[in-house]
């Protein structure tokens, strides 16, 4: 079992090893955002690969009109429209698709399936009952804050995510977030993204100090 942060080529002399040596060999890659589908796709040229995923894979085009989809997002203001903080729970990203990993999916390679519901060893049970030998499990699930040791003190919520309103904690003068999903727009978890939210935090952190 092998996380997406970890992967590097398929083969086991480029890095943490997926396919066994001298075979071709079964592969689940378990997401349905970019790098699930990404790996998958790469993979699939070397290995017998399955997409398994909670939801349908949805692919949004790269290029619109000539031009990259991030530039469009740019020039429309969709990138850095204010709405995170009307998000209970942040829509699934799309995959953006150059036009390789749409085909991949259409022609099978890797094929997708609901996500298994049982491991047993080196076997996978599928939800129709079927059940087979894998070889490796690649995780591309995704990541979240590790912000644990905030808990102790109240600026978490249940399910362990930050308390804050565009980034400034609601419970905690002085305490602040950068780079969370939707934090304050589309972009606040992206490069682009992040440093226009740093700015804004910081201006509004010296702010509160030239107050006191």
């Amino acid at each position: 079992m092998l996380h997406a942060a970890d992967y590097r080529a398929p083969q086991p002399s480029a890095g943490p090893g997926v396919l066994p040596a001298g075979g071709r060999g079964r592969v689940v890659v378990v997401g349905a955002g970019n790098s699930a589908v990404q790996i998958a796709a790469e993979l699939a040229a070397h290995a017998r690969v399955t997409l398994a995923a909670r939801h349908p894979v949805r692919f949004t085009r790269q290029r619109v009109l000539g031009r990259d989809l991030h530039w469009w997002l740019k020039v429309t203001g969709i990138d850095v429209l204010p709405v995170g903080r009307f998000l209970r729970t942040p829509p699934a990203q799309p995959v953006i698709d150059d036009g390789r990993y749409r085909a991949a999916v259409t022609a099978g390679a890797p094929d997708v399936r609901p996500v298994f519901r049982e491991i047993e060893g080196t076997k996978v049970t599928w939800t129709d009952g079927s059940t087979e030998e894998v070889d490796t499990i690649v995780l591309a699930t995704g990541y979240r804050p590790d912000l644990g040791y905030l808990r102790p003190v109240g600026a978490l919520d249940a399910e362990g995510r930050p308390r804050h309103r565009e980034g400034v904690s609601t419970t905690h003068p002085g305490l602040a977030y950068v780079g969370l999903e939707w934090q304050r727009s589309l972009s606040s978890n992206s490069l682009r993204g992040v440093g226009r939210d740093a700015t804004r935090i910081a201006a509004r952190l010296a702010a509160r100090l030239r107050a006191r």
